[in-house]
């Protein structure tokens, strides 16, 4: 008891979390710009005629043209924390606009967007623009050297969850055994240079599986080992360029290079600042070198860490919820989504729908007419994304001509390279269904 409360007495350099506020409202900016420039708002966020929010989560709606004022806070407000400018106020506003862009369609997520939502949640709450920031600057009252030591062993901790659960849902047969789906995906890319020829062996599929494994079981720990780091970042580096090369992930390998540095030194984040400070021409006069300590008020100590403790407590459940489901999670996906399962899985699939109503009246649905090819593409494998188009096609026909419309779906699906297999028993009205955290009894469990 009293180590715990040693070290929650303990304080550290604010250096490594000034670098990780630079480095991650860098990247979100120019990652909202990336979204910008090509077209990807338009797309992915106006052009659709319907969206698959979130389940608890309906309330959060397109904004159609809005969405544009919607990007422009969210990559303003990247920029601000990054220059520490209102900091509080806009890691707040980064984090709510941020998040409400991802919850507007589970039509594209990944987790890196949970990611980047969840750090942005604790950055709130953490002092890191006490330093080197304009508010600072501004207001000399706030600026301190040294913050408490769980500051920063917060985001390491985040960090290590996300590699452990990562690596862990990594020990099954179809990864371990069978190299699938990377045994699928690799040969895809032997028009790589120097090494692309490699992947049309197998065994390469088997050894990027195990290393694979391996590397996320054990990455955290060996960042978190001062005699380790070096090699481990090296490692950090090259394992997240080779899949930024190989698989459409967009910029989560960058930001997982970038969040490693968190591991290292405040020595080390001190040598980035004063190099920022030459590159940008800061005076040092203005800087703090003797140590000043940010304390948190009493209440807003006991505050944070309650929300802290709770976060914590929630991310170490919802990758195990699965556990209180039936069948095999890759195929039902029953608490899939927010748990560190990543490019485990090679799943295609043809759903096609059918409505009925009393009279007799029926048509065969031509999903075109209602989805994109991605929102397409991806509900005809996700079983809550085909009983939320269910409603959807019941309340277009209910509009148009339907009696009490009942919605039949004809699914056949693929998992790591098997046979075709129904996936949703055809029997059911999924108009009839409805949305919850128990089990669905209308997904057909797979039997091998």
């Amino acid at each position: 008891m009293m180590n715990v409360k040693s070290y929650f007495l303990k304080s550290t350099p604010v250096a490594p979390l000034v670098v990780f506020r630079i480095g991650l409202g860098i990247m979100l900016f120019v990652s909202i710009i990336r979204f910008w420039a090509n077209g990807w708002i338009e797309d992915l966020y106006i052009r659709p005629d319907y969206f698959f929010p979130y389940y608890g989560f309906e309330f959060v709606r397109p904004l159609g043209a809005y969405t544009y004022g919607l990007f422009a806070i969210c990559g303003l407000s990247a920029l601000f924390v990054a220059l520490g400018f209102y900091y509080r106020l806009s890691i707040l506003t980064l984090f709510l606009s941020f998040t409400y862009i991802e919850l507007i369609d589970k039509t594209t997520y990944l987790n890196h967007y949970y990611f980047v939502s969840m750090i942005c949640f604790l950055m709130i709450f953490l002092p890191a623009q006490v330093y080197f920031s304009i508010d600072a600057y501004r207001n000399r009252k706030i600026e301190a050297t040294h913050i408490p030591l769980w500051c920063i062993d917060a985001l390491k901790l985040f960090v290590l969850f996300l590699y452990v659960f990562a690596g862990l849902a990594k020990i099954n047969p179809d990864w371990l055994l069978q190299a699938m789906p990377l045994k699928i995906w690799l040969p895809a890319h032997n028009d790589m240079p120097v090494i692309g020829f490699l992947f049309n062996y197998t065994w390469v599929a088997y050894a990027f599986s195990w290393f694979g494994c391996l590397y996320d079981l054990s990455i955290a720990f060996l960042l978190w080992n001062k005699q380790t780091r070096p090699v481990a970042y090296v490692l950090v580096i090259a394992f997240h360029v080779l899949t930024s090369l190989l698989f459409p992930i967009g910029i989560f390998p960058y930001v997982m290079i970038v969040t490693a540095l968190i591991f290292f030194s405040p020595e080390f984040h001190q040598k980035v600042i004063e190099s920022l400070q030459r590159l940008f021409f800061f005076s040092n006069e203005k800087m703090l070198y003797a140590k000043a300590d940010y304390v948190y008020s009493s209440y807003g100590q006991h505050f944070v860490k309650g929300i802290f403790f709770a976060f914590f407590v929630v991310q170490l459940l919802l990758p195990l919820r699965f556990l209180c489901y039936p069948g095999s999670l890759f195929w039902t996906e029953q608490g899939y989504r927010f748990s560190w399962r990543v490019m485990l899985m090679e799943k295609a699939g043809y759903a096609q729908f059918t409505v009925r109503d009393e009279t007799g009246k029926f048509i065969v649905v031509n999903n075109n007419e209602f989805l994109t090819v991605l929102q397409e593409k991806m509900m005809a494998t996700q079983p809550d994304m085909m009983l939320q188009y269910a409603h959807i096609l019941a309340e277009y026909y209910a509009r148009h001509g339907f009696h009490n419309p009942q919605v039949y779906a004809d699914t056949y699906v693929t998992l790591n390279g098997r046979l075709g297999k129904m996936l949703i028993d055809p029997t059911v009205d999924l108009a009839k269904e409805e949305e919850s955290f128990a089990s669905k009894n209308w997904i057909l469990l797979y039997n091998e």
